[in-house]
């Protein structure tokens, strides 16, 4: 057989793959707005408390998709090293398509989480890894009970995230200068209770800064958000897949609480 004929032969096969992958799953879109606080507040040379919210909506701005509150603790090991942990409480509501709150109501899912974050520069380019582990309590609410939980079913998560920040004047960011962001973030989950759905989910965004003063920053970025749902539709049993888009507003402000 000729090379063009094993080329088409192949391209032929890829294609018949492709074309299964798709009608073998649903597809979800949304159009999302996250509206994100963020504050690392000293306690030292080497120990801050994170306070974080995130207020996530469809349609923009129009309704709910999670309410996400976060309170942790970080430890600066090394001057390019920084050690965190906390607990994260998030409400998932009832959006889109096929929605994880089958029951018609919210859940809660309560968290624990552990990272390390390393930074670097090259050049003008600052990058920041993190990588985190997460334990998840996700409650299960019974049919006809409105939000009350009647299970938590636990679940473990890695994610990983390399985020990215490039002024547009001077070697670093100073304040009242403006500053490119972006950030990309990797969502796995492993455990027995994970199943097939291995894979959970990928955020990208990049976007615009503004360095107001030094403990003081606003950011506007694009979002695009993949996730795939943890069990499949109850009817067809088809795997779920959000693509959601839209915008992801940042407030940052960070305080000395003990000199």
């Amino acid at each position: 057989m000729t090379a063009p004929k094993l080329l088409a032969g192949a391209l032929l096969l890829l294609s018949s793959f492709s074309a299964f992958g798709q009608a073998r799953r649903l597809r979800d879109e949304n159009s999302v707005g996250w509206y994100v606080y963020e504050g690392d507040h000293s306690l030292g040379p080497r120990w801050t408390v994170h306070t974080e919210y995130q207020w996530r909506r469809t349609g923009f701005i129009q309704d709910w998709q999670q309410s996400l509150a976060r309170l942790g603790a970080g430890y600066q090991l090394r001057p390019r090293v920084k050690l965190g942990g906390g607990y994260t409480h998030l409400t998932t509501h009832v959006y889109g398509a096929y929605p994880t709150a089958e029951t018609g109501s919210p859940f809660p899912e309560h968290r624990a989480y552990e990272d390390v974050s390393l930074s670097d520069t090259l050049g003008r380019l600052t990058l920041d890894h993190r990588v985190r582990l997460e334990q998840r309590w996700i409650g299960q609410l019974a049919d006809g009970r409105g939000r009350a939980v009647q299970s938590w079913e636990y679940q473990s998560r890695v994610r990983y995230q390399l985020a990215a920040t490039l002024p547009l004047r001077g070697p670093r960011v100073e304040a009242g200068e403006w500053y490119l962001t972006a950030f990309d973030e990797l969502f796995i989950s492993f455990g027995r209770n994970v199943g097939a759905s291995v894979f959970n989910q990928n955020r990208i965004a990049g976007g615009l800064g503004y360095q107001v003063q030094d403990n003081f920053r606003l950011e506007l970025q694009y979002l695009n958000q993949i996730t795939q749902h943890a069990a499949p539709e109850p009817v067809s049993g088809l795997p779920v897949f959000e693509f959601n888009h839209g915008f992801r507003f940042g407030v940052s402000y960070d305080l000395t609480l003990v000199k």
